[in-house]
């Protein structure tokens, strides 16, 4: 089965939204003839609906960096994934090493944020990746399975034709540290033999796996020429359109 590569950019809590229109513009204008791959990008919260009218009719897709997973009520400081899709998101990053470690993410929640972004149409990009300490002792596969369990527990095939995972090694992000080739081939092959011993084959064939972990236009082409990597989740080096869109077209001669 055939699966169009998505290279997402995860913009953090960088750019004011001027700045982030700015730069959306610049990376639609030069992503006007990449037609063999998806290219989102995830602004913050309050740049989301200005990058979504800066970008509308390019090739870019627009993502959030993440959600609640109640539809509305009393929770000062979130937004609902009606809202997100309501802001012209298509996408929404759920469970970001970063979300887990700072704030208290859990399989639970990201179970729950999944099930929002279903319900509500939008396509999650679930973040799953093993500390340092984790690989060390030699548990990658043991947290993967978990993380992949757990979040996706109660799910039907239907309700996950959209899944993107987004495997991000904790130790190789944002350190200029990257996992090696034969690092990422092994997880990548592990996280689709998994998802077809939780559903199916047909699932674990059509959905997107990408890496993430200090990916960069030196290392990109020899990343996404492993097997069962579909695509790439970019951190610092989405931020420059002149940088990210060296990564995107990492196929090109």
């Amino acid at each position: 089965m055939s699966r169009t590569p998505l290279i997402a950019g995860n913009w953090k809590m960088y750019k004011t939204g001027p700045q982030a229109v700015e730069t959306a513009k610049e990376l639609a204008a030069l992503c006007s003839d990449v037609q063999d791959k998806e290219v989102m990008i995830a602004p913050t919260y309050l740049s989301l609906p200005l990058v979504s009218q800066a970008v509308k009719g390019s090739r870019l897709y627009v993502g959030a960096q993440n959600l609640y997973f109640e539809k509305e009520g009393a929770y000062t400081g979130e937004v609902s994934a009606d809202m997100i899709k309501a802001a012209g998101a298509e996408y929404a990053i759920i469970g970001h090493s970063e979300r887990r470690q700072f704030f208290s993410e859990t399989d639970e929640s990201v179970s729950k944020k999944i099930n929002a972004a279903v319900q509500t149409g939008l396509k999650p990009v679930m973040c799953i990746g093993e500390t340092l300490e984790e690989r060390e002792a030699k548990k990658t596969f043991l947290v993967l399975d978990k993380q992949v369990s757990d979040g996706l527990k109660g799910f039907g095939l239907d309700d996950l034709k959209d899944l993107v995972l987004a495997y991000e090694p904790v130790w190789a992000i944002g350190t200029g540290k990257t996992a090696s080739v034969e690092q990422v081939e092994e997880v990548h092959q592990y996280l689709r033999s998994l998802l077809e011993k939780l559903f199916e084959s047909k699932l674990a064939n059509q959905t997107r796996i990408l890496y993430g972990g200090s990916v960069k236009p030196e290392n990109a082409k020899d990343l996404m020429g492993i097997a069962d990597v579909d695509g790439a989740l970019v951190g610092g080096a989405s931020l420059d359109a002149g940088s990210f869109i060296n990564i995107i077209n990492y196929n090109a001669v």
